[in-house]
């Protein structure tokens, strides 16, 4: 298995099997169960909902729900690595043909990703800063200049490195956002602190000012 983006540990066995699986679900199968995976990752404290809905699913294209929760858990792998890691959907694209998923399906998926990608990051930017200590933060701003996709020539990105502690240990945290308003405006307003500076960002956007 060659070099994977969203996660450079070994991947379970199981995995290769589990996308031959999704290989064999038809078009209109794979579509609704890419559905149910990205409001689970929408809103992912909502598991009770997240398991009546593929209990669901198996009972409709009569497929067993045990194997089904093993086959969901390896495909949730690349797009829980992706956020962690603001892959692009071209990254995810080919973190799944790696894995043995085939390239319509690969394809699919990494359409609905580009399609979800900003509003999945902004939402685990907020419960990162809710949950662990942020002790550090660095940040870069700048403009697309070339690619492959026209309308975004030209935008404003933010590139964020989060650096939070979770129990005795710190974890970095990568973050790319294309849609700077919008999360600035459902953040508000939040502090990065240290031992000697914190940080502050405004909305509506003025300067992003270091103490």
């Amino acid at each position: 298995m060659g070099r994977l983006y969203c996660t450079q540990d070994p991947v379970p066995e199981a995995v290769g099997g589990d996308m031959q699986q999704l290989n064999q679900l038809g078009a209109q199968q794979f579509s609704a169960l890419t559905e149910v995976i990205f409001h689970f990752l929408a809103e992912p404290k909502e598991v009770e909902r997240f398991l009546a809905q593929l209990s669901e699913f198996a009972t409709t294209n009569q497929i067993s729900l045990g194997p089904l929760r093993s086959t969901v858990k390896s495909l949730l792998l690349v797009p829980n690595g992706a956020l962690k890691k603001s892959l692009t959907a071209e990254q995810v694209r080919a973190d799944f043909i790696t894995l043995g998923l085939s390239e319509d399906k690969a394809t699919y998926f990494s359409e609905k990703w580009k399609q979800n990608s900003q509003t999945l990051a902004q939402w685990a930017i907020g419960q990162t800063l809710m949950i662990n200590q942020l002790i550090d933060m660095e940040w870069k701003f700048g403009v697309t200049s070339g690619s492959s996709e026209l309308d975004k020539v030209g935008s404003i990105f933010l590139q964020l490195k989060l650096v939070v502690k979770k129990g005795n240990q710190t974890e970095n945290l990568y973050i790319e956002l294309c849609h700077l308003h919008p999360f600035l405006k459902e953040l508000g307003a939040f502090c990065v602190q240290g031992s000697q500076f914190f940080i502050m960002i405004d909305y509506p956007p003025r300067a992003a000012q270091l103490y």
